[in-house]
């Protein structure tokens, strides 16, 4: 940075920068939903999918707000108490106060083919814009689901599945929101043998404690006089070398030559 600018100047430029990182950052990172609140129901399967968190204690602005500093959404609904939507690549969040209780608010992590099998475009029309709706909604198809979310599936259910409490595999099959599970970790075997560094190759250690290699132990051993070419003994290689004194010259700007 340019050295000549006022001190406020400069202060002001890595300001900025700063704020357009963190910006970067946040745009680019991921919403881990079920490392936040506990999964409360599940329904659907395969690319049908809905899964609903408890935000305990928690305003549906409150966890909208969020999420969404977590991840920026492609498009989120106005602020409202009762519900709220989020709208990512390939999921759609329905923030929904929970009317049984009304201090808790609960997250719905619908995938879109979710949406588009169980919602209606003209329930979601007070919500979304018209140009996503139609987007979302193939206009060719003459019947829509009546569904208006989690909080209402007693009177509005969804047209396809049905909610049931999560088991343990549902848990672990979670998907956090905006992002895709495709990793695999693999875990090894006790017994089995990893044919890293140090397994099974120069450095191993066999049953009876001594190293192992493919062949026979080296040993050195030291000639004697007279042999070799030079008739110098084998050994003398191990000497120590002589030091000497280094030798400076003058005007080499602080070089030191070994002689």
């Amino acid at each position: 940075m340019n050295a000549s600018l006022p001190r406020w100047t400069r202060y002001l430029n890595l300001a900025v920068i700063l704020s357009l990182a963190i910006g970067l950052l946040s745009a680019c990172g991921s919403v881990n939903v079920e490392q936040t609140y506990p999964l409360e129901s599940v329904s659907g399967e395969g690319n049908q999918t809905s899964y609903v968190y408890r935000a305990a204690g928690e305003t549906v602005p409150e966890v909208a707000n969020a999420l969404a500093e977590q991840k920026k959404p492609q498009q989120m609904s106005a602020e409202d108490a009762e519900r709220m939507f989020l709208v990512y690549a390939d999921q759609i969040i329905h923030v929904q106060q929970d009317p049984d209780q009304p201090d808790d608010t609960l997250v719905e992590v619908d995938s879109t083919e979710y949406v588009r099998q169980n919602y209606s475009p003209s329930f979601l029309e007070g919500y979304l814009l018209a140009s996503l709706i139609g987007d979302l909604f193939d206009s060719k198809t003459r019947s829509y689901g009546n569904y208006r979310g989690y909080s209402s599936k007693t009177t509005n259910p969804p047209a396809s599945g049905s909610y049931r409490a999560p088991t343990a595999n549902d848990t672990k099959a979670a998907p956090p929101l905006t992002v895709e599970k495709k990793g695999s970790i693999f875990k090894r075997s006790a017994t089995a043998d990893t044919g890293g560094v140090g397994s099974g190759g120069l450095f191993s250690k066999k049953s009876d404690g001594s190293s192992s290699s493919s062949g026979s132990a080296g040993t050195i051993t030291r000639g004697s006089e007279g042999s070799g070419s030079s008739g110098k003994s084998s050994s003398s290689w191990t000497k120590p070398r002589k030091s000497k004194a280094p030798k400076t010259k003058i005007g080499g700007f602080g070089r030191v030559k070994r002689r």
